[in-house]
């Protein structure tokens, strides 16, 4: 099974929000663009929170978000994973992104949202243990079109309410 490796960050001056995904499913990594899957609901959500055009190239949205107060990554640096399914990545095989690095360098972060649960499992288990962060987090519901859980419109206004939220405080 091949190693697979993520995107660099999607980065503005402006960032005080990271959302953090695990990492790049097929599409997306075929495509070389994070959220590549026509399904997944992460660029429909964050076009109407940017208020940009939906039909706008990927060139486009990630201009609008590196000028937004929302910064883009994944955990995982690389990993083994068949498909595109969180649950196939080998738990072994995982290795997470610097993030002392970056937050050395992107000082106005205060809040970290997952875009999902292994996100969130897996920034845990690798990047918070001593890392002395003191930042706001919480999971947001999966963008993934595999969480059938919520719908497209409860998915969006959470993603929404929390990131008014955040910019807020």
């Amino acid at each position: 099974m091949p190693t697979i490796y993520s995107f660099p960050p999607i980065v503005g001056n402006q960032a005080q929000i990271l959302i953090l995904g695990s990492m790049p499913g097929e599409a997306s990594l075929a495509a070389q663009q994070y959220y590549a899957h026509p399904r997944n609901a992460f660029w429909p959500i964050m076009t109407q929170w940017l208020h940009i055009d939906p039909h706008a190239s990927y060139e486009e949205k990630v201009t609008a978000l590196q000028s937004s107060p929302v910064a883009l990554w994944d955990v995982l640096k690389s990993c083994k994973r068949v498909g595109s399914l969180d649950s196939m990545i080998e738990t072994g095989t995982q290795i997470s992104n610097d993030f002392s690095s970056f937050f050395s360098i992107h000082r106005k972060i205060t809040h970290v949202f997952f875009n999902g649960g292994t996100a969130e499992a897996s920034f845990k288990r690798y990047v918070l243990p001593g890392s002395g962060l003191d930042l706001t987090f919480a999971r947001l519901p999966s963008t993934s079109p595999a969480n059938a859980r919520s719908s497209f419109d409860d998915k969006c206004r959470v993603w929404h309410e929390m990131l008014r939220s955040a910019v807020k405080s």
